[in-house]
Protein backbone atom coordinates (compact mmCIF):
# COMPACT_ATOMS: atom_id res chain seq x y z
CA UNK A 1 0.00 0.00 0.00
CA UNK A 2 0.90 3.44 -0.66
CA UNK A 3 0.13 6.59 0.36
CA UNK A 4 -1.15 9.27 -1.12
CA UNK A 5 -2.43 11.46 1.30
CA UNK A 6 -0.59 14.39 2.83
CA UNK A 7 -0.31 14.34 6.76
CA UNK A 8 -2.89 15.63 8.83
CA UNK A 9 -2.68 17.19 12.33
CA UNK A 10 -3.30 13.95 13.85
CA UNK A 11 -0.32 12.34 12.07
CA UNK A 12 2.17 14.93 13.35
CA UNK A 13 0.89 14.97 16.70
CA UNK A 14 1.15 11.24 17.43
CA UNK A 15 4.77 11.63 15.89
CA UNK A 16 5.94 14.45 18.37
CA UNK A 17 4.49 12.72 21.66
CA UNK A 18 6.38 9.02 20.67
CA UNK A 19 9.40 10.34 18.82
CA UNK A 20 12.22 12.47 21.02
CA UNK A 21 14.14 13.35 17.93
CA UNK A 22 13.20 15.82 15.11
CA UNK A 23 10.04 15.10 12.71
CA UNK A 24 10.48 17.05 9.59
CA UNK A 25 8.57 17.12 6.27
CA UNK A 26 9.43 19.00 3.29
CA UNK A 27 7.83 22.79 4.50
CA UNK A 28 10.36 22.66 7.43
CA UNK A 29 13.18 24.33 7.31
CA UNK A 30 16.00 21.82 8.46
CA UNK A 31 14.14 19.13 5.68
CA UNK A 32 16.84 19.72 3.52
CA UNK A 33 19.76 18.98 5.26
CA UNK A 34 18.26 15.78 7.76
CA UNK A 35 17.52 14.04 4.41
CA UNK A 36 20.75 14.79 2.44
CA UNK A 37 22.68 11.64 1.41
CA UNK A 38 26.44 11.46 -0.37
CA UNK A 39 25.48 9.65 -2.90
CA UNK A 40 23.59 12.40 -4.87
CA UNK A 41 22.84 10.79 -7.96
CA UNK A 42 19.09 10.27 -6.83
CA UNK A 43 17.41 13.11 -5.12
CA UNK A 44 15.31 12.20 -1.96
CA UNK A 45 12.01 13.54 -0.76
CA UNK A 46 10.66 11.46 2.36
CA UNK A 47 7.26 11.92 3.18
CA UNK A 48 8.83 12.74 6.59
CA UNK A 49 12.52 12.34 8.11
CA UNK A 50 12.69 10.71 11.68
CA UNK A 51 15.69 12.34 13.53
CA UNK A 52 15.79 9.00 15.59
CA UNK A 53 17.64 9.31 18.70
CA UNK A 54 17.72 5.97 20.36
CA UNK A 55 15.74 2.15 19.30
CA UNK A 56 12.18 3.85 21.04
CA UNK A 57 12.22 6.02 18.31
CA UNK A 58 13.18 3.47 15.30
CA UNK A 59 11.09 1.26 17.19
CA UNK A 60 7.64 3.91 16.96
CA UNK A 61 8.99 5.45 13.62
CA UNK A 62 8.35 1.58 12.32
CA UNK A 63 4.62 1.34 13.99
CA UNK A 64 3.68 4.39 12.40
CA UNK A 65 5.63 3.94 8.39
CA UNK A 66 3.42 0.34 8.90
CA UNK A 67 -0.08 1.70 9.61
CA UNK A 68 0.25 4.59 6.91
CA UNK A 69 1.77 1.94 4.33
CA UNK A 70 5.16 3.93 4.40
CA UNK A 71 8.06 2.24 2.75
CA UNK A 72 11.05 2.54 5.76
CA UNK A 73 14.38 4.17 4.31
CA UNK A 74 17.05 4.90 6.53
CA UNK A 75 19.83 7.07 5.94
CA UNK A 76 23.29 7.39 7.99
CA UNK A 77 25.92 8.56 5.77
CA UNK A 78 24.04 8.49 2.31
CA UNK A 79 27.23 6.64 0.61
CA UNK A 80 24.63 3.43 -0.03
CA UNK A 81 21.66 5.47 -1.58
CA UNK A 82 20.61 3.51 -4.36
CA UNK A 83 16.94 3.49 -4.56
CA UNK A 84 14.41 7.09 -4.51
CA UNK A 85 13.18 7.29 -1.25
CA UNK A 86 10.51 10.11 -2.30
CA UNK A 87 7.54 9.43 -0.20
CA UNK A 88 8.64 6.97 2.19
CA UNK A 89 9.35 7.49 6.14
CA UNK A 90 12.83 7.91 6.24
CA UNK A 91 15.22 7.19 9.64
CA UNK A 92 18.31 9.50 9.78
CA UNK A 93 20.64 7.75 12.79
CA UNK A 94 23.51 10.28 12.55
CA UNK A 95 22.33 10.83 15.79
CA UNK A 96 22.60 7.24 16.97
CA UNK A 97 26.53 8.14 17.91
CA UNK A 98 27.65 5.52 20.48
CA UNK A 99 31.24 4.03 20.36
CA UNK A 100 32.10 1.44 23.23
CA UNK A 101 35.57 -0.75 23.14
CA UNK A 102 35.78 -3.57 25.23
CA UNK A 103 39.88 -3.54 25.13
CA UNK A 104 40.26 -7.24 27.18
CA UNK A 105 36.96 -8.74 25.08
CA UNK A 106 38.91 -6.95 21.80
CA UNK A 107 35.42 -6.17 20.24
CA UNK A 108 33.34 -2.69 19.56
CA UNK A 109 29.59 -2.24 20.41
CA UNK A 110 28.44 0.98 17.94
CA UNK A 111 25.27 2.55 17.58
CA UNK A 112 23.62 2.74 13.91
CA UNK A 113 24.71 6.00 13.37
CA UNK A 114 28.22 5.72 14.12
CA UNK A 115 30.81 5.94 11.16
CA UNK A 116 34.25 4.00 11.14
CA UNK A 117 35.85 7.74 11.43
CA UNK A 118 34.53 7.62 15.10
CA UNK A 119 35.22 3.35 15.41
CA UNK A 120 38.69 4.09 14.40
CA UNK A 121 40.58 6.19 16.42
CA UNK A 122 38.60 4.59 19.59
CA UNK A 123 39.85 1.11 19.01
CA UNK A 124 43.41 2.63 18.19
CA UNK A 125 43.54 3.76 22.07
CA UNK A 126 43.54 0.47 22.88
CA UNK A 127 45.99 -1.12 20.07
CA UNK A 128 43.06 -2.49 17.87
CA UNK A 129 41.19 -2.14 14.69
CA UNK A 130 38.01 -3.13 13.28
CA UNK A 131 37.69 -4.41 9.82
CA UNK A 132 36.69 -0.74 8.03
CA UNK A 133 36.72 -0.17 4.16
CA UNK A 134 38.54 2.13 1.91
CA UNK A 135 36.72 5.36 3.23
CA UNK A 136 36.32 6.49 6.71
CA UNK A 137 32.87 8.34 5.69
CA UNK A 138 31.21 5.32 5.25
CA UNK A 139 28.62 4.33 8.30
CA UNK A 140 29.82 1.12 9.93
CA UNK A 141 26.64 -0.63 10.39
CA UNK A 142 25.63 -0.38 6.51
CA UNK A 143 29.71 -1.47 5.69
CA UNK A 144 29.07 -4.46 7.50
CA UNK A 145 26.06 -5.72 6.73
CA UNK A 146 26.42 -5.44 2.91
CA UNK A 147 29.64 -7.66 3.65
CA UNK A 148 33.04 -5.38 4.52
CA UNK A 149 35.42 -5.91 2.02
CA UNK A 150 38.86 -4.34 3.89
CA UNK A 151 41.28 -3.04 1.88
CA UNK A 152 43.72 -3.92 4.65
CA UNK A 153 42.50 -7.11 6.45
CA UNK A 154 39.84 -8.63 3.90
CA UNK A 155 42.62 -10.84 2.58
CA UNK A 156 43.81 -12.09 6.42
CA UNK A 157 40.67 -11.77 8.38
CA UNK A 158 37.71 -12.11 5.55
CA UNK A 159 34.64 -9.69 5.20
CA UNK A 160 33.80 -7.67 8.11
CA UNK A 161 30.30 -9.57 8.33
CA UNK A 162 32.02 -12.86 9.40
CA UNK A 163 33.26 -11.35 12.68
CA UNK A 164 29.82 -9.66 13.70
CA UNK A 165 28.42 -11.08 17.51
CA UNK A 166 25.41 -9.82 17.48
CA UNK A 167 23.04 -7.09 17.04
CA UNK A 168 19.83 -5.37 18.08
CA UNK A 169 17.61 -5.06 14.95
CA UNK A 170 13.50 -3.35 14.37
CA UNK A 171 11.76 -5.44 12.36
CA UNK A 172 8.62 -4.74 10.29
CA UNK A 173 6.46 -5.49 13.20
CA UNK A 174 7.64 -2.67 15.80
CA UNK A 175 9.57 -5.39 17.96
CA UNK A 176 13.84 -4.63 19.27
CA UNK A 177 15.54 -7.83 18.60
CA UNK A 178 18.82 -8.96 20.02
CA UNK A 179 19.88 -10.90 17.56
CA UNK A 180 23.19 -13.82 17.55
CA UNK A 181 24.16 -16.77 16.75
CA UNK A 182 21.98 -18.50 19.36
CA UNK A 183 19.12 -16.58 19.63
CA UNK A 184 17.16 -15.98 16.29
CA UNK A 185 19.94 -17.54 14.29
CA UNK A 186 18.20 -17.25 10.77
CA UNK A 187 18.02 -13.16 11.02
CA UNK A 188 21.38 -13.74 12.29
CA UNK A 189 22.48 -15.38 9.52
CA UNK A 190 20.53 -13.08 6.73
CA UNK A 191 21.18 -9.53 7.45
CA UNK A 192 25.03 -10.29 7.34
CA UNK A 193 25.02 -9.93 3.74
CA UNK A 194 21.48 -9.25 3.16
CA UNK A 195 22.22 -5.57 4.28
CA UNK A 196 19.26 -3.32 5.28
CA UNK A 197 16.06 -5.90 3.91
CA UNK A 198 14.91 -7.25 7.41
CA UNK A 199 14.78 -4.29 9.65
CA UNK A 200 16.64 -1.45 11.04
CA UNK A 201 19.78 -2.38 12.41
CA UNK A 202 20.11 0.25 16.20
CA UNK A 203 23.37 -1.59 17.44
CA UNK A 204 26.24 -3.97 16.05
CA UNK A 205 28.67 -5.79 17.82
CA UNK A 206 31.58 -7.27 16.34
CA UNK A 207 35.26 -8.24 16.69
CA UNK A 208 38.69 -5.83 16.66
CA UNK A 209 42.14 -7.04 16.66
CA UNK A 210 45.32 -6.06 18.06
CA UNK A 211 46.83 -3.79 14.95
CA UNK A 212 48.31 -0.29 15.35
CA UNK A 213 50.42 -0.40 12.47
CA UNK A 214 50.93 -1.68 9.01
CA UNK A 215 53.40 -0.86 6.47
CA UNK A 216 51.13 1.00 3.68
CA UNK A 217 50.35 3.88 1.01
CA UNK A 218 50.40 4.21 -2.84
CA UNK A 219 52.50 4.28 -5.54
CA UNK A 220 51.94 7.07 -8.09
CA UNK A 221 52.86 6.72 -11.76
CA UNK A 222 52.64 8.34 -14.80
CA UNK A 223 49.44 6.76 -17.19
CA UNK A 224 52.21 5.94 -20.25
CA UNK A 225 53.89 3.39 -17.20
CA UNK A 226 50.64 1.71 -16.78
CA UNK A 227 51.28 -1.55 -19.01
CA UNK A 228 55.12 -1.75 -17.67
CA UNK A 229 53.69 -1.47 -14.21
CA UNK A 230 50.53 -3.63 -14.45
CA UNK A 231 52.19 -6.28 -16.07
CA UNK A 232 54.14 -6.64 -12.83
CA UNK A 233 51.38 -6.46 -11.00
CA UNK A 234 49.55 -9.16 -12.07
CA UNK A 235 52.54 -11.49 -12.27
CA UNK A 236 53.13 -10.32 -8.80
CA UNK A 237 50.16 -10.37 -7.14
CA UNK A 238 48.74 -13.94 -6.90
CA UNK A 239 51.92 -15.12 -4.94
CA UNK A 240 51.72 -12.39 -2.12
CA UNK A 241 50.99 -13.58 1.35
CA UNK A 242 47.04 -13.09 2.90
CA UNK A 243 48.91 -10.05 4.97
CA UNK A 244 49.16 -7.95 2.28
CA UNK A 245 46.79 -6.78 0.14
CA UNK A 246 46.71 -4.64 -3.13
CA UNK A 247 44.58 -3.28 -5.42
CA UNK A 248 45.20 -0.79 -8.21
CA UNK A 249 43.60 2.42 -10.01
CA UNK A 250 43.42 4.03 -13.29
CA UNK A 251 42.43 7.67 -12.66
CA UNK A 252 41.32 10.43 -14.79
CA UNK A 253 41.40 13.22 -13.36
CA UNK A 254 39.81 16.70 -14.24
CA UNK A 255 42.00 19.75 -14.75
CA UNK A 256 40.69 21.43 -11.82
CA UNK A 257 42.46 23.32 -8.98
CA UNK A 258 42.01 20.97 -6.43
CA UNK A 259 44.05 18.42 -7.91
CA UNK A 260 47.61 17.61 -7.54
CA UNK A 261 49.44 18.81 -10.42
CA UNK A 262 51.06 15.99 -11.72
CA UNK A 263 47.44 14.44 -12.04
CA UNK A 264 45.79 16.89 -13.10
CA UNK A 265 43.94 16.53 -16.40
CA UNK A 266 46.09 13.31 -16.97
CA UNK A 267 45.99 9.35 -16.55
CA UNK A 268 47.59 8.25 -13.40
CA UNK A 269 47.93 4.49 -12.21
CA UNK A 270 47.50 4.62 -8.46
CA UNK A 271 49.01 0.94 -6.94
CA UNK A 272 47.45 0.68 -3.52
CA UNK A 273 49.42 -1.45 -0.68
CA UNK A 274 48.84 -2.32 2.76
CA UNK A 275 50.63 -4.79 4.40
CA UNK A 276 50.19 -5.85 7.97
CA UNK A 277 53.88 -7.12 8.73
CA UNK A 278 57.11 -5.00 9.41
CA UNK A 279 58.07 -2.51 7.38
CA UNK A 280 61.81 -3.90 6.15
CA UNK A 281 59.66 -7.11 4.76
CA UNK A 282 57.37 -4.68 3.08
CA UNK A 283 59.25 -3.12 1.37
CA UNK A 284 61.24 -6.76 0.15
CA UNK A 285 57.60 -7.15 -1.03
CA UNK A 286 56.82 -3.91 -2.64
CA UNK A 287 59.83 -4.42 -4.50
CA UNK A 288 59.07 -5.61 -7.95
CA UNK A 289 55.87 -2.93 -8.26
CA UNK A 290 58.96 -0.19 -7.45
CA UNK A 291 61.19 -1.51 -9.93
CA UNK A 292 58.36 -2.01 -12.75
CA UNK A 293 58.77 2.29 -13.45
CA UNK A 294 59.53 5.46 -11.68
CA UNK A 295 56.94 6.41 -9.37
CA UNK A 296 56.59 10.40 -9.53
CA UNK A 297 55.05 10.08 -5.95
CA UNK A 298 55.54 6.96 -3.27
CA UNK A 299 53.56 7.41 -0.11
CA UNK A 300 54.45 3.48 1.09
CA UNK A 301 55.60 3.03 4.46
CA UNK A 302 55.39 2.34 8.31
CA UNK A 303 51.87 4.34 9.04
CA UNK A 304 49.56 4.29 11.98
CA UNK A 305 46.27 2.54 11.51
CA UNK A 306 44.93 5.83 12.20
CA UNK A 307 45.65 6.52 8.72
CA UNK A 308 44.99 3.89 6.86
CA UNK A 309 42.31 6.29 5.00
CA UNK A 310 45.33 7.61 3.27
CA UNK A 311 45.80 4.66 1.46
CA UNK A 312 43.27 4.87 -1.44
CA UNK A 313 42.27 8.80 -0.88
CA UNK A 314 38.63 8.39 -1.17
CA UNK A 315 36.05 11.08 -1.89
CA UNK A 316 35.30 13.08 1.26
CA UNK A 317 32.55 15.60 -0.36
CA UNK A 318 29.36 14.48 -1.95
CA UNK A 319 28.63 13.92 -5.42
CA UNK A 320 27.22 12.49 -8.45
CA UNK A 321 28.96 9.00 -9.20
CA UNK A 322 27.83 6.41 -11.54
CA UNK A 323 29.61 3.00 -10.83
CA UNK A 324 29.46 -0.26 -11.67
CA UNK A 325 31.09 -3.50 -10.74
CA UNK A 326 31.79 -7.04 -11.67
CA UNK A 327 33.71 -10.35 -9.64
CA UNK A 328 36.50 -11.43 -12.00
CA UNK A 329 37.57 -14.93 -11.36
CA UNK A 330 41.03 -14.04 -13.27
CA UNK A 331 43.36 -12.04 -15.07
CA UNK A 332 44.77 -13.20 -17.57
CA UNK A 333 46.97 -11.33 -20.23
CA UNK A 334 43.97 -10.75 -22.26
CA UNK A 335 41.91 -9.51 -19.87
CA UNK A 336 44.57 -7.02 -18.68
CA UNK A 337 44.80 -6.07 -22.08
CA UNK A 338 41.03 -5.40 -22.47
CA UNK A 339 41.20 -3.14 -19.28
CA UNK A 340 44.05 -0.80 -20.73
CA UNK A 341 41.97 -0.94 -24.03
CA UNK A 342 39.59 0.73 -22.37
CA UNK A 343 40.50 2.26 -19.52
CA UNK A 344 44.74 3.21 -20.16
CA UNK A 345 46.20 5.69 -21.97
CA UNK A 346 45.17 4.64 -25.35
CA UNK A 347 41.32 5.02 -24.59
CA UNK A 348 39.57 6.55 -26.82
CA UNK A 349 38.42 10.15 -25.41
CA UNK A 350 34.50 9.22 -25.69
CA UNK A 351 35.08 6.04 -23.57
CA UNK A 352 36.88 7.40 -20.52
CA UNK A 353 35.73 7.38 -17.38
CA UNK A 354 37.13 8.86 -14.17
CA UNK A 355 38.51 5.60 -12.34
CA UNK A 356 38.56 1.58 -13.24
CA UNK A 357 39.93 -0.21 -10.65
CA UNK A 358 41.13 -3.90 -9.68
CA UNK A 359 41.34 -5.26 -6.39
CA UNK A 360 42.87 -8.59 -5.26
CA UNK A 361 40.85 -10.70 -3.57
CA UNK A 362 41.36 -14.47 -2.58
CA UNK A 363 42.95 -15.49 1.15
CA UNK A 364 40.25 -15.62 4.20
CA UNK A 365 37.81 -13.46 1.26
CA UNK A 366 37.17 -17.16 -0.28
CA UNK A 367 37.08 -19.42 2.64
CA UNK A 368 33.45 -19.76 4.59
CA UNK A 369 33.32 -18.08 8.01
CA UNK A 370 33.27 -20.11 11.30
CA UNK A 371 30.10 -19.09 11.80
CA UNK A 372 28.42 -18.82 8.16
CA UNK A 373 26.58 -16.22 6.64
CA UNK A 374 24.75 -14.69 3.47
CA UNK A 375 27.53 -13.38 1.94
CA UNK A 376 27.99 -14.81 -1.53
CA UNK A 377 30.62 -15.32 -4.56
CA UNK A 378 33.35 -16.24 -2.35
CA UNK A 379 34.79 -19.31 -4.04
CA UNK A 380 34.73 -17.63 -7.91
CA UNK A 381 36.28 -14.33 -7.14
CA UNK A 382 39.81 -13.41 -7.51
CA UNK A 383 39.53 -10.20 -7.99
CA UNK A 384 36.84 -7.38 -8.09
CA UNK A 385 36.72 -4.77 -10.74
CA UNK A 386 34.85 -1.15 -9.94
CA UNK A 387 34.44 1.39 -12.74
CA UNK A 388 32.67 4.88 -11.57
CA UNK A 389 32.37 8.53 -13.27
CA UNK A 390 31.26 11.67 -12.32
CA UNK A 391 29.23 13.28 -15.14
CA UNK A 392 30.59 16.74 -16.58
CA UNK A 393 28.04 19.26 -16.68
CA UNK A 394 27.11 18.80 -19.83
CA UNK A 395 23.76 17.85 -21.44
CA UNK A 396 24.52 14.31 -22.30
CA UNK A 397 27.45 13.03 -20.10
CA UNK A 398 25.28 10.81 -17.76
CA UNK A 399 23.90 8.98 -20.48
CA UNK A 400 26.56 8.49 -22.23
CA UNK A 401 28.65 7.05 -19.26
CA UNK A 402 26.09 4.94 -18.20
CA UNK A 403 26.47 3.65 -22.12
CA UNK A 404 30.30 3.72 -21.90
CA UNK A 405 30.13 1.29 -18.24
CA UNK A 406 27.70 -1.39 -20.08
CA UNK A 407 30.19 -1.81 -22.81
CA UNK A 408 33.11 -1.72 -20.00
CA UNK A 409 31.48 -4.90 -18.46
CA UNK A 410 30.77 -6.57 -21.37
CA UNK A 411 34.16 -6.03 -22.72
CA UNK A 412 35.28 -8.14 -19.54
CA UNK A 413 32.49 -10.31 -19.38
CA UNK A 414 34.66 -13.29 -20.19
CA UNK A 415 36.21 -13.27 -17.12
CA UNK A 416 33.42 -12.38 -14.52
CA UNK A 417 32.36 -15.19 -12.79
CA UNK A 418 28.51 -13.62 -13.73
CA UNK A 419 28.31 -12.67 -9.55
CA UNK A 420 28.29 -9.45 -7.62
CA UNK A 421 29.78 -8.24 -4.32
CA UNK A 422 26.60 -6.76 -2.24
CA UNK A 423 28.00 -3.76 -1.00
CA UNK A 424 28.88 -2.42 -4.63
CA UNK A 425 25.83 -2.86 -6.01
CA UNK A 426 25.17 0.36 -7.58
CA UNK A 427 21.99 2.96 -8.48
CA UNK A 428 22.03 0.75 -12.18
CA UNK A 429 22.04 -2.82 -10.17
CA UNK A 430 18.34 -2.75 -8.73
CA UNK A 431 16.63 -5.31 -10.83
CA UNK A 432 15.90 -8.38 -8.93
CA UNK A 433 18.14 -10.44 -11.76
CA UNK A 434 21.29 -8.68 -10.94
CA UNK A 435 20.54 -8.57 -6.83
CA UNK A 436 19.66 -12.31 -6.95
CA UNK A 437 23.44 -12.78 -8.14
CA UNK A 438 25.23 -11.16 -5.64
CA UNK A 439 24.14 -14.70 -3.41
CA UNK A 440 24.33 -18.41 -4.16
CA UNK A 441 21.15 -19.67 -5.13
CA UNK A 442 20.43 -21.48 -1.93
CA UNK A 443 20.98 -18.81 -0.18
CA UNK A 444 18.98 -16.42 -2.16
CA UNK A 445 16.05 -18.78 -1.56
CA UNK A 446 16.73 -18.95 2.16
CA UNK A 447 17.15 -15.25 2.07
CA UNK A 448 13.17 -15.23 0.70
CA UNK A 449 11.87 -17.25 3.48
CA UNK A 450 13.34 -15.23 5.92
CA UNK A 451 12.34 -12.01 4.39
CA UNK A 452 8.53 -13.65 4.01
CA UNK A 453 8.91 -13.99 7.86
CA UNK A 454 10.18 -11.05 9.09
CA UNK A 455 9.23 -8.43 6.28
CA UNK A 456 5.83 -10.39 4.50
CA UNK A 457 5.01 -6.72 2.94
CA UNK A 458 7.87 -5.35 1.98
CA UNK A 459 8.24 -2.28 4.29
CA UNK A 460 12.38 -1.78 3.94
CA UNK A 461 12.63 -2.27 0.03
CA UNK A 462 14.06 1.25 -0.07
CA UNK A 463 17.29 -0.72 -1.11
CA UNK A 464 19.12 -3.72 -3.14
CA UNK A 465 15.55 -5.53 -2.15
CA UNK A 466 14.83 -9.06 -1.49
CA UNK A 467 11.17 -9.37 -2.54
CA UNK A 468 8.89 -11.18 -0.46
CA UNK A 469 6.24 -10.84 -2.59
CA UNK A 470 5.26 -10.83 -6.69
Amino acid sequence: MTRTAPFDHNDRAWLDKHIDGPVLTPQDPAYAEETATFNRTLSHRPAVAIGATGPDDVRNAIRFAADHGLAVSVNTTGHGAVVSADDTLMITTRRMSGVAVDAPGRYARIQAGVRWREVIPAAAEHGLAGISGSSPLVGAVGFTLGGGLSPVFGRSRGFGADHVRAFDVVTADGVLRHVTAEQEPDLFWAARGGKGNFGVVTSLEFALFPVARLYGGGLFFAGKHAPAVLDAWRAWAPGLPESLSTSFCLLRLPDLPFVPEPMRGTLTLHVRIAYLGSAPDGASLVAPLRAAAPAFLDTVGEMPYTDVASIHNDPTEPAVAIDRSTLLRDLPQEALDTLLTLAGPDAAPDDQLMMAEIRLLGGALRRPPAIPNAIGNREDAAYCLFIASIPAPIPGDVERIRAVERRFLDRMSPWSTDGAYSNFLSTEDTSPEVVRSAFAAESYDRLLDIKKFYDPTNLFRINHNIRPIA
